[in-house]
């Protein structure tokens, strides 16, 4: 897993959900452990798409929940 993409994921979801960046973990389900809802999720996904400057498809952006899944999605499209 890339570091430095997982350094950004984490920080857009922390930002995002207001909560500490250290409570991130790869393995991190956005809603299930990360508590967050789906208008949470629409801001995280445009968080992404301006952190990483890409167009996230929302038939794509609806399998990323697990934070691992996100950084190996971005680390397929940078």
């Amino acid at each position: 897993m890339n570091q430095e993409i997982f350094a950004k994921v984490r920080a857009v979801v922390a930002q995002e959900l207001d909560i500490d960046e250290s409570t991130v973990e790869p393995t991190s389900h956005f809603i299930n452990d990360l508590g967050g809802d789906s208008i949470d999720f629409v801001e995280f996904v445009m968080g992404l798409e301006e952190a990483f400057n890409l167009t996230i498809p929302d038939d794509e952006a609806e399998t990323l929940f697990v934070m691992a899944d996100v950084v190996a999605y971005i680390e397929r499209r940078v």
